[in-house]
């Protein structure tokens, strides 16, 4: 079973930026693979940010995000990144790493999750 690790949370000002990362182990990520991060502020619903297909690199961007985050992945290193800048206070909030096989934003559609990384941003 593939597992998820993701890191480089942390509490960032405002404009500020951050590089997440997901590193799988434990298995190989399939090429019909798609890597996803979403991300949960307190007391809303866990919502799609982005995904990459592993095979092919084709992307998807939440609109909340587009021009200021960017997924990109190292086949090599079994690790998908999320660079985030210009951050804003309503990117607050647990990042999670995801893998299933559909393109797909709908968070039911992924079968393997991280425990998540915590991202502040302060005004």
């Amino acid at each position: 079973q593939v597992q998820l690790a993701e890191s480089g949370g942390g509490s960032v000002q405002a404009g500020g930026s951050l590089r997440l990362s997901c590193a799988a182990s434990g298995g190989r990520v399939y090429s019909s693979s798609v890597m996803a991060w979403f991300r949960q502020a307190p007391g809303k619903e866990r919502e799609f940010v982005a995904l990459i297909r592993w095979h092919s690199g084709s992307l998807l961007y939440a609109d909340s995000v587009k021009g200021r985050f960017t997924i990109s992945k190292v086949n090599a290193e079994n690790t998908v990144y999320l660079q985030m800048n210009g951050l804003k206070t309503e990117d607050t909030g647990r990042y999670y790493c995801a893998r299933g096989s559909q393109y797909s934003t709908d968070r039911s559609s992924y079968f393997n999750w991280g425990q998540g990384t915590q991202v502040t941003v302060a005004s």
